[in-house]
């Protein structure tokens, strides 16, 4: 991906690992929009000198109206970076979980499909064009206490490795952004001072790094995430000791 003179779309850029992505960019010279639920972090946004999109992930209707909005405003769009997310612990024996359930499954995983292939007959027309779908170093390894979390994330880069296939032979590059546990505020406020997630600072500022020097790249990992991206190399009895060590480890937190 060319990191430079483009003009980005990034869901969920109001704030964490979005925002932090959207200020990177921005300072290297592209047009950067950013899409958001939430209006008090969009007007946060617009101070920061970001033109902004409201949108609710949720609602198909809303989704269609934002990929219209911004193709109408900005007809040289060229990067969509589907970064938005929720994140909710399920207690499963006690029931009561559907709705979580089927908003986390929206949000992120059917939310990224329908926008990516709303906007993918206009980025095919441009002359370079790339998709990035932020998953989760829980797309292969899960944490049991946010199960429909862990499998929308496995979900995402599923579709990533199908929609890079089917695209090889286009001018659109994909590439999945896999982060490890990262301090934000995505489970809530004590994620983002938690000592066992990286820093949110250190996590942007490599990650831009592999980025601008791994252009041809499929997957951006930073060294954090590595172990869980390759959790299942050395056998099922190896993932599964891992899982274990990774759910219980959470569970002390």
């Amino acid at each position: 991906m060319q990191t430079t003179k483009n003009t980005i779309l990034i869901t969920g850029g109001g704030s964490g690992i979005g925002l932090g992505l959207a200020q990177q960019f921005k300072e290297r010279g592209n047009t950067v929009l950013i899409a958001n639920r939430s209006l008090e972090k969009l007007e946060e946004a617009k101070k920061l000198g970001f033109e902004v999109y409201t949108v609710d992930l949720t609602d198909e209707t809303s989704i269609e109206k934002l990929a219209q909005d911004v193709l109408s405003d900005h007809p040289e769009l060229n990067v969509l970076i589907n970064n938005a997310g929720i994140m909710k612990p399920e207690i499963l024996l006690d029931g009561g979980n559907y709705q979580t359930q089927k908003q986390t499954i929206q949000t992120n995983l059917l939310a990224p499909m329908q926008l990516t292939e709303t906007l993918l007959p206009h980025l095919a027309k441009q002359p370079s064009a790339t998709i990035i779908n932020v998953t989760s170093g829980l797309a292969f390894v899960p944490l049991a206490m946010t199960p429909t979390y862990s499998a929308t994330k496995a979900g995402l880069h599923s579709y990533t490795e199908s929609l890079r296939f089917q695209l090889r032979d286009t001018n659109i590059q994909v590439i999945e952004l896999a982060p490890p546990y990262v301090q934000t505020t995505l489970t809530g406020q004590a994620q983002s001072t938690d000592p066992r997630a990286m820093p949110l600072d250190a996590f942007i500022e490599e990650t831009m790094q592999l980025i601008e020097t791994q252009q041809q790249a499929d997957e951006v990992l930073v060294e954090n995430v590595r172990p869980l991206r390759n959790a299942a190399a050395e056998g099922i009895d190896s993932y599964k000791a891992f899982l274990t060590r990774l759910n219980e480890s959470m569970l002390e937190g």
